[in-house]
């Protein structure tokens, strides 16, 4: 179990490479969060929690989580966030599916969440079910990890497969690199799009194992139509 000075820790929701992520409590005023724990002196990663905790910090916005503190954890970093006490939508889905209602309700809070976001000139960038907390008995959705957003209204993305901030599946046009466009508002509208769509049908537009496909997918196909799917 993880120990921490000023926070109890319950249970751990997820465990990545190089970070895990826990639910607690802080003790001063006994306000449910969850703890980023990052676990090594990585530069890149260490660099993203300082990012996402400068960015996310002063977000006062419905439906977004936010970051309430950074603190030094013994050789990494702990990004202590509001706990609204749901689940990822992806968790979710591995137990069961969301009727059309629930999924209009939550694409509809998405969509208000992100407009808000886009008058500040945050953009997300990586809109995905993991990136979206639910809390399905009460109909509520907030939107978490601004790991790689940006301040930027317009942004150029990079064209090496490498260097692209983004998750495939999700990945819009332009975020590629491979388009003569910038990276704004609406890269977070077409990820948004590809949730509802696989929300809607139970698969993504497109699935491949290989990235370049993928990127070649987003950029040159057309989805099939959703009620060719799911009549």
């Amino acid at each position: 179990m993880l120990s921490l000075t000023d926070y109890s820790v319950s249970s751990l929701l997820h465990e990545g490479v190089g970070t895990q992520v826990w639910r607690g409590v802080r003790h001063r005023d006994r306000l449910p969060v969850v703890l980023k724990i990052l676990r090594d002196e990585d530069p890149r990663r260490g660099a993203r929690l300082h990012h996402e905790y400068e960015l996310s910090r002063n977000l006062n916005l419905p439906g977004v989580v936010r970051c309430l503190a950074l603190e030094r954890h013994r050789d990494g970093w702990v990004l202590v966030s509001e706990d609204s006490g749901g689940e990822s939508l992806k968790s979710l889905l591995s137990r069961t599916s969301l009727d059309r209602s629930q999924i209009l309700r939550l694409g509809r809070q998405m969509a208000e969440s992100l407009a808000g976001l886009h008058r500040l000139g945050i953009v997300h960038k990586d809109v995905k079910p993991s990136n979206i907390i639910v809390d399905a008995t009460a109909g509520q959705a907030w939107l978490t990890d601004f790991s790689i957003a940006s301040r930027l209204e317009v942004e150029a993305a990079g064209a090496s497969l490498n260097r692209l901030e983004g998750t495939f599946a999700y990945l819009a046009p332009e975020q590629t690199g491979r388009m003569n466009r910038v990276v704004d508002g609406r890269s977070d509208i077409y990820a948004l799009g590809v949730v509802l769509y696989q929300l809607l049908v139970g698969e993504l537009p497109f699935t491949s194992t290989d990235p370049l496909e993928l990127v070649h997918c987003h950029i040159a196909r057309e989805p099939q139509p959703p009620h060719h799917r799911q009549p």
